[in-house]
């Protein structure tokens, strides 16, 4: 599995690659520049956004916002699955996915013990809609920010207009085949647990009023690093005065911000290889409804392949019109529900499920994504074909 530490000497051997290509010509040093100013703000909302959501999970927002869906579920297991759903749908929209994965993930599976309910539908439900309701907002995934360069119509009103519809599909989708696999487990009822414990009522209020705030502001027309940054800074100055041994330089993501770095160097050295020719051959050319389809499933099957990051970068040359973008984005985002190593995201929903004693074999995940991947990735791409 890989964890922080490989996930860093990773980025590291891709930065000396992209380091070697531009020592042998390969790379314009120019290049490097043009990178550098389409990624740092990406990247500078990845920090920010992590920050806000690993101290709100620390000021409890989290842990009391699942409690009371237990509680208003009036003790129907059902419908705390669904309420469930709800705010992993909301905390991939606007917190990004790998929030739903990491910092949600324990949260429900906690709610699930505490009321005596299985805990794997819950899990399945954080790791599937982390991934395919990650066509919500252009913050909900990092390849949804790379793609906003390319939009006609830029920033959150003009994805939207475009992966509206389809996010839509991906999640009612989603949630359908995650019923049908667990609908056993979830009938039935519970006795809800007591509300959980919190230790500085001030700092959860002050917290969740900064995630309330935050999250129209996402969609505001402003960079989304900017808002993101604001209140990130607030968290911190939050937890300064209430907590202030809470706040350690392990809040920023360092291993991912050093392996994003080295992979947009790495892919842009292959394109100046001749890599965006071998996309465009396989994924196809600008043309009828059919073209999409072989977009998203080429997309897909590399993002399985390799990991959606990169199978985005390989095949972003190849989008050509916004549908195309749009049918490129269901493959990298919905698509990896196979390999455990397609999205990082659920590698980092592996790993958390692992330290709070739950136990998923990659058998049973492969099985399961096998026959949705395909299924949600086809129908979603069904709206940009109608388009």
């Amino acid at each position: 599995m890989m964890d922080a530490v490989k996930l860093a000497i990773a980025g590291a051997a891709l930065l000396l690659l992209a380091a070697a290509a531009v020592a042998g010509g390969i790379l314009p040093p120019g290049e490097i520049v043009e990178i550098a100013e389409r990624v740092i703000p990406i990247l500078a909302f990845v920090v920010a956004v992590t920050i806000v959501a690993e101290l709100a999970a620390k000021a409890g927002v989290f842990d009391v916002a699942a409690g009371r869906l237990a509680r208003m579920s009036r003790g129907r297991t059902v419908v705390l699955w669904l309420l469930v759903v709800a705010l992993a749908v909301v905390s991939t929209a606007f917190l990004s996915l790998d929030t739903t994965a990491v910092l949600l993930t324990p949260v429900v599976v906690a709610v699930a013990r505490a009321n005596g309910l299985p805990p794997l539908p819950f899990a399945f439900t954080t790791v599937w809609l982390a991934n395919t309701a990650s066509l919500v907002l252009p913050v909900s995934n990092l390849t949804n920010l790379l793609a906003l360069d390319h939009l006609p119509a830029g920033g959150a009103l003009g994805f939207i207009a475009l992966m509206g519809p389809t996010a839509g599909v991906a999640i009612v989708v989603t949630v359908g085949l995650l019923f049908v696999i667990h609908r056993r487990s979830l009938r039935g009822r519970f006795e809800p647990a007591p509300p959980p414990r919190i230790a500085d009522r001030i700092q959860l209020v002050a917290a969740s009023v900064v995630v309330i705030v935050l999250m129209p502001a996402l969609v505001s027309g402003w960079e989304p690093w900017i808002p993101a940054s604001l209140a990130a800074a607030l968290l911190i100055a939050l937890f300064a005065w209430r907590s202030p041994r809470a706040l350690s330089v392990r809040l920023v993501p360092w291993s991912l911000l050093v392996f994003a770095a080295g992979l947009f160097t790495a892919m842009a050295a292959l394109e100046s290889l001749g890599s965006a020719a071998i996309a465009a051959a396989v994924a196809g050319e600008p043309g009828g409804p059919l073209e999409l389809w072989r977009m998203a499933g080429t997309a897909l099957v590399a993002a399985n392949a390799v990991d959606n990051l990169p199978a985005y970068l390989l095949l972003e040359s190849a989008a050509g019109t916004p549908e195309r973008l749009g049918a490129l984005l269901v493959g990298v985002n919905a698509g990896p529900l196979i390999t455990p190593w397609a999205s990082l995201a659920t590698l980092l929903w592996h790993e958390r499920l692992h330290a709070v004693g739950v136990d998923v074999p990659w058998r049973r995940f492969i099985a399961w994504g096998l026959v949705a991947a395909p299924v949600i990735v086809g129908l979603s791409v069904l709206p940009l074909a109608l388009r």
